[in-house]
């Protein structure tokens, strides 16, 4: 019989401390600048014009807190047009950014290949001048006596947009179709780069795969590309929705009286007629219904990943 080696007697090993948590504050103290920068200068005025809202008095007098929220019903009551207005341009405006947006951000994530730089240089390439620029630029685009104007009348296109009320006669500028083109302009690269970074994930295996299954082009842009690009195309409206309901330089410099938006309603009741309590109160209506908007927007369109 082979011999029976004993084993070395066991040792107990000593018991192992927990790591020490070091660096426990550190994430909070890295948050600290930025949530005291967005109480600063975002909490704190919205706290002060919640208060301006429910104010009485007169800027010679001066405005003490009255709970008046009567302010409210009367903003909305004289001012509901506008804010119906703004609504119906930033919708039109987003709609037009996306049908515009979409088709050039596919290009540039799949069929773009070394132009692709090149081309995203031309997309930000408006953001490398002022707001104000840009949109003065249009008046001179859309001037009477202009190619656009010429081009729309030899084509009998204003025939079309006068029927709609878009337009008024032989004139572009002044009218509902200046403003929308106006908003869709300045705001189309907010559409066009959540696009692209939506669809430049898309694995290109999906759509070879789409194809083995003999599934048609239109087929697999319906099925696979336009679904996985949803978080873009939520992304990217409401990037575009949200300022251009508010803007009011498009409806200031490339519409009329009869054009403005609540935006202007806002910045002449704050700065020209100097009826702070209403001001407030517009603003806040407009950011509720903006909010509830939104949050019914996102939860009806499937998604809650955006880019």
């Amino acid at each position: 019989m082979a011999a029976v080696t004993e084993a070395p007697p066991l040792t107990p090993t000593p018991e192992k401390k927990p790591p020490r948590k070091r660096g426990k504050w550190t994430p909070y103290l890295l948050l600290l600048p930025g949530i005291l920068w967005l109480i600063v200068f975002f909490a704190l005025p919205m706290l002060y014009q919640a208060s301006t809202s429910v104010q009485t008095g007169s800027l010679e007098e001066g405005y003490k807190v009255t709970w008046h929220f009567v302010t409210y019903w009367d903003a909305l009551a004289e001012y509901w047009p506008q804010f119906l207005r703004s609504v119906f341009y930033a919708a039109a405006a987003t709609v037009l950014c996306l049908l515009l947006g979409y088709p050039l951000a596919y290009l540039i994530a799949f069929r773009a290949g070394r132009w692709r730089n090149l081309i995203m240089i031309l997309v930000i390439a408006p953001f490398f001048t002022s707001f104000l620029i840009r949109t003065l630029a249009w008046k001179t685009i859309l001037a009477d006596s202009g190619p656009v104007v010429g081009a729309l009348n030899t084509l009998h296109v204003l025939d079309i947009t006068n029927w709609l009320g878009w337009t008024a006669g032989d004139r572009v500028l002044a009218t509902p179709l200046a403003v929308v083109c106006g908003l869709t302009y300045n705001f189309l690269p907010f559409m066009i780069l959540p696009l692209y970074t939506s669809l430049e994930r898309i694995d290109g295996r999906l759509h070879e795969a789409a194809g083995d299954l003999y599934a048609k082009p239109w087929t697999t842009f319906r099925k696979v590309t336009f679904p996985l690009s949803m978080p873009g195309v939520v992304s990217g409206t409401l990037l575009t929705f949200i300022p251009a309901a508010g803007d009011y330089v498009n409806a200031e410099l490339l519409g009329s009286t009869d054009t403005r938006m609540i935006g202007n309603v806002i910045q002449t009741q704050f700065l020209r007629i100097l009826d702070y309590p209403t001001a407030a109160a517009l603003s806040f209506i407009l950011m509720a219904a903006i909010l509830l908007m939104v949050t019914i927007y996102i939860r009806r369109s499937g998604t809650e990943d955006l880019v």
